[in-house]
């Protein structure tokens, strides 16, 4: 390694199969963080048509993008198994590595439950006396939830060129119908779409504030892919081109849609909650659409389910491997040599947590990620600081204005979330949990460092890792 223009930072890379290409990677990165328009429904029944319409406009703007530029510096940098848990500890250190991981595992155990919960839902559309919220029994939902987790579970211990080639299949089935809904919605005008702008008796900023955390929930997830460049055939090449690309698909699967339905059928014939594209559907083209888009539901929450398993699994097996969770995690399949351990008991844990209510979890999982999200924006700024001269074949623009301008806007869309969700839900719902929840890492820091320390790994408040030739 030369010094200077050459410099780079140091960061472990384990050896694995690099299967992924940039097809597999986008449709990955798009169950990733969209899986198409569902559950995006509640911002028009909880906010209004048209605070709905500007939510999923301006969110990709001062969120998304700004997230997408971050991760899209760090990651060509530095393309390594683990991702975002290796940004931070090499630009941060061990302790706030260690924050970064265990948050990212810890928001999983709420997002991912989220998914399956999504799947029943939807499910109840065919079979409303055995899934229905209010018709169906609690365990036959919870044995639903559960079946789609371990199924996919298993898939993904087969490894994660298999996960790449189902995501591409159901991207297929996902995307078209939203297509065909666009389409004959905008030719059925019967409705203005910004009205009304908020709900009847709804101020602006409660309305804003109860469809932001959704909004931002849709929008999350930029980093998620990072954890398996490692498995990658050109990260450096490949990942800032999905981001290119999935940044204006995922807005465009999110706002036409919504559009065409409030257009065609508005808010006054249909509940705008989970299930509403597949009855605005009926509405629009017949039963036909609307058959299709709750098999493409079912297919959506299964492939986001899959997808974030398949990334959300290598942080507790690097982390394992580095020593600060148990060195189980970082067992592999004999014959496919994906970390089956850290799957399994990710599942597991996964299958209790799909007993929580839908919005509940959104708000526990968006406060979680964020304190994750701005550690990662931390470590794009220490990396700036630190590792001036490092190669980097993203970069974002602007120089340091740049830099800051990406990280503040972030930084305050967090803020107003967890100010509004606080003022009008009070600070001991879900808001509480996730600050309790957040605080666990520094808690179970020195319990995890003083593991490490028995097993004679050596730690120290930096680790930078040697990159490998073969990674760049």
């Amino acid at each position: 390694m030369t010094a200077g223009l050459d410099e780079q930072p140091k960061v472990e890379v384990r050896h694995v199969p690099r299967t992924l290409g940039l097809g597999a990677l986008v449709f990955i990165m798009f169950f990733t963080v969209s899986g198409g328009a569902y559950g995006l429904e509640d911002t028009i029944g909880e906010s209004g048509a048209g605070m709905g319409l500007l939510l999923i406009l301006i969110t990709p703007i001062i969120w998304a993008v700004p997230s997408a530029m971050m991760v899209a510096e760090l990651s060509t940098a530095m393309p390594v198994e683990g991702g975002y848990y290796k940004w931070v500890k090499a630009a941060l250190g061990p302790f706030w590595g260690f924050q970064e991981g265990w948050w990212s595992w810890l928001t999983s155990w709420v997002d991912m439950a989220i998914y399956p919960v999504l799947f029943v839902e939807y499910a109840a559309y065919f079979w409303p006396d055995t899934f229905g919220a209010d018709t169906g029994s609690g365990l036959s939902r919870w044995l639903l939830g559960a079946a789609v987790i371990w199924f996919f579970t298993l898939l993904n211990i087969r490894g994660a060129k298999i996960i790449g080639d189902t995501s591409m299949f159901f991207g297929v089935v996902v995307i078209s119908p939203f297509v065909l809904l666009t389409i004959f919605g905008l030719f059925d005008i019967n409705f203005n779409p910004v009205e009304p702008f908020t709900n009847p008796g709804q101020g602006f900023t409660s309305a804003f504030a109860v469809g932001l955390f959704v909004v931002m929930w849709n929008y999350l997830g930029w980093d998620g892919v990072s954890t398996v460049a490692g498995e990658m055939k050109d990260p450096r090449r490949d990942y800032p081109r999905m981001l290119l690309i999935t940044v204006p698909v995922i807005t465009l699967v999110y706002f036409l849609p919504t559009l065409a339905g409030l257009v065609s059928v508005g808010t006054s014939d249909v509940e705008w909650t989970a299930g509403a594209f597949t009855e605005i559907a009926d509405l629009v083209a017949g039963s036909w659409l609307g058959t299709w888009l709750a098999v493409a539901a079912l297919v959506a929450a299964a492939g986001l389910f899959s997808s974030l398993l398949l990334q959300i699994s290598r942080v507790p097996f690097v982390m394992g491997e580095d020593g600060y969770l148990p060195r189980g995690l970082m067992r592999v399949h004999s014959k496919y040599g994906t970390p089956w351990v850290s799957l399994v008991v990710s599942s597991a844990i996964y299958t209790v947590f799909i007993l929580g209510p839908f919005q509940g979890l959104v708000v526990l999982d968006v406060t979680i990620y964020a304190g994750a999200l701005l550690l990662e924006f931390a470590a794009l700024i220490a990396l700036r600081i630190k590792q001036p001269n490092m190669v980097r074949p993203y970069r974002v623009p602007g120089g340091w204005p740049g830099v800051i301008i990406i990280t503040a806007l972030p930084a305050v869309v967090i803020g107003l979330a967890v100010y509004f969700q606080a003022y009008y839900e009070g600070w001991v719902g879900s808001i509480g949990l996730a600050l309790v929840a957040l605080a666990t890492g520094p808690v179970l820091y020195p319990i995890a460092r003083a593991l490490r320390a028995r097993r004679g790994i050596e730690d120290t408040d930096e680790q930078i890792f040697e990159l490998e030739e073969s990674s760049t």
